[in-house]
């Protein structure tokens, strides 16, 4: 059975901007960056949390493009985030936890401590860094936001045990 791909590659059009290899695709948020505000209710962070449990059982992913490795980020990304809470911590926090985990120091493809460089192709200059480091920032806000919302869904006390069965599985045996 393979892995479950973005269904963004089938919009890979001129309206999405390419830092190296890595798509800077529109998201749904109300964090300051440079992504372009998205059109649909469905975006790839959306994405990245639906496809985050299928995906984090296969350890070969085969890329078929640009989206491809924007999903891996937001794979790997709540992976770490899961990684940072505990089974009982609170949703108050959570928040306080994952916000600093969002806007920690990074590193982004191309740096030396970037850990999946293999994968990915560095920015070209110093401007397309900075865009991939501000889109990647204002991509790890909106994603740490909505994967609270999905952990305290049902109960503000506890996160869902659900989401915490998956914090021993590496996606690609690989982590951020």
């Amino acid at each position: 059975m393979p892995a479950y791909h973005s269904t963004f590659l089938a919009d890979e059009s001129s309206d999405n901007r390419l830092v190296g290899n890595f798509s800077i695709l529109p998201i749904r948020t109300r964090f300051r960056g440079p992504s372009y505000p998205c059109n649909s209710d469905y975006d790839i962070i959306d994405e990245s949390l639906d496809l985050f449990r299928a995906n984090s059982f296969f350890r070969n992913f085969e890329i078929k493009g640009p989206a491809d490795r924007t999903l891996i980020y937001g794979i790997l990304f709540i992976s770490n985030c899961l990684q940072a809470l505990s089974p009982s911590t609170s949703e108050h926090e959570a928040v306080k936890i994952l916000t600093n985990l969002s806007l920690d120091n990074f590193f982004i493809p191309g740096d030396a401590g970037f850990p999946l460089n293999s994968l990915y192709q560095g920015p070209a200059d110093r401007n397309e860094a900075q865009l991939l480091r501000g889109y990647l920032q204002q991509f790890r806000q909106e994603l740490s936001t909505r994967l609270i919302e999905r952990l305290y869904k049902d109960d503000k006390s506890a996160p869902s045990k659900y989401w915490f069965a998956f914090t021993r599985r590496r996606f690609m045996n690989k982590s951020l």
